[in-house]
C-alpha cells in the first residue's frame, strides 16, 4: 500500500475492495501515514489491528517522530501536518488549538497525548524491508551506485532519483538492463513520488520498480496491490472523500 495521508475513508476502501484478511494477510505499507487530512489517529488504529503489518517509514512519518521524541513544532508541519495535530487534538483533547506562528504552527497538542501504542507504531517504523524473494519495500528509494546497506538513514525516506531516473531511461528506450544497481533486486516498491506528477492515479512501472504513491496525499487516490499477481484495488478519488482545502501542499 502506498502513501496513506491521513486519508482514513480511503484506506478503509481499499482494505475492504481487495478483501483484505486482517488476521492472515501482510500488509507492506509504505510510509507517510502521517499528514495531509485529519485522519491520522484513525489510520493508526486501524493499522493496528492487522496481525501481518510491515511498516516502512516515511519523511512525514520521521517528522511526526520528531515531535513525539522533542515537543518540537517543526516548520515542516506547512506540508500537511496541521491536520495530523487535529486529528490527535479531537481524540486526545476533544478539542484544542493549532495555529500558524512564523515559519511553522503552535499548538496545544503535546508529545504525552500521543497515546503509547501510536508512539510505539511511529518508532518501530522500518527504514525498508526486503522479502524472501529478494523484493525491496522502501519509502523514498536509495542511490543505485551504492551498496544498499550502506546508504544514510534518511536516504531511504528521501531519495527520488532512483524512481526519476528509471522511467526518464525508460521513456527513452533503454532497456531494463541498462538500468543497472549495486545492489540487485527482483522488484523495487516504493512510494513519496506521487504518480499525479504524471498525470495518472494508478501504480507506475518502470523497468523493475513500481511506485505505489497515487496521489492520496493530493488529487490521486489510495491503492493496495497483491504483489504476487499484480492486480490492485483503489480508493475513491481524494477530492471526492475530503474537501479541496484539506489537500498536502
Amino acid at each position: 500500500m502506498g502513501d496513506i495521508h491521513g486519508t482514513y475513508q480511503a484506506l478503509k476502501q481499499c482494505l475492504e475492495r481487495s478483501g483484505f484478511d486482517y488476521g492472515y494477510d501482510t500488509l507492506i505499507q509504505l510510509g507517510d501515514v502521517a499528514d495531509g487530512h485529519d485522519g491520522v489517529y484513525d489510520c493508526v488504529e486501524e493499522l493496528l489491528k492487522i496481525k501481518n503489518l510491515v511498516a516502512i517509514s516515511g519523511n512525514h512519518d520521521v517528522w511526526f517522530r520528531e515531535f513525539i521524541a522533542t515537543d518540537f513544532h517543526p516548520y515542516y508541519w506547512n506540508h500537511g501536518g496541521k491536520d495530523t495535530v487535529m486529528s490527535y487534538l479531537k481524540h486526545a483533547r476533544g478539542k484544542g488549538l493549532c495555529f500558524p506562528s512564523g515559519s511553522g504552527y503552535k499548538t496545544s497538542l503535546n508529545s504525552s497525548d500521543i497515546p503509547a501504542t501510536h508512539r510505539q507504531f511511529f518508532s518501530s517504523q522500518r527504514l525498508y524491508y526486503i522479502d524472501k524473494e529478494n523484493r525491496c519495500f522502501v519509502h523514498g528509494g536509495f542511490d543505485r551506485y551504492v551498496p544498499f546497506s550502506d546508504q544514510s538513514e534518511s536516504t531511504y525516506y528521501w531519495d527520488r532519483m532512483l524512481w526519476s531516473e528509471a522511467l526518464s531511461q525508460q521513456e527513452n528506450g533503454s532497456k531494463k538492463e541498462e538500468y543497472c544497481m549495486e545492489t540487485p533486486f527482483r522488484e523495487v516498491y516504493l512510494g513519496h513520488t506521487p504518480t499525479t506528477n504524471w498525470g495518472v492515479d494508478h501504480p507506475m512501472r518502470a523497468f523493475n520498480i513500481i511506485n505505489m504513491d497515487t496521489g492520496a496525499g493530493s488529487t490521486g487516490r489510495l491503492s493496495i496491490m497483491d504483489i504476487d499477481t499484480g492486480e490492485y484495488w483503489q480508493s475513491d478519488p481524494i477530492p471526492d472523500l475530503y474537501p479541496p482545502d484539506k489537500l498536502t501542499k
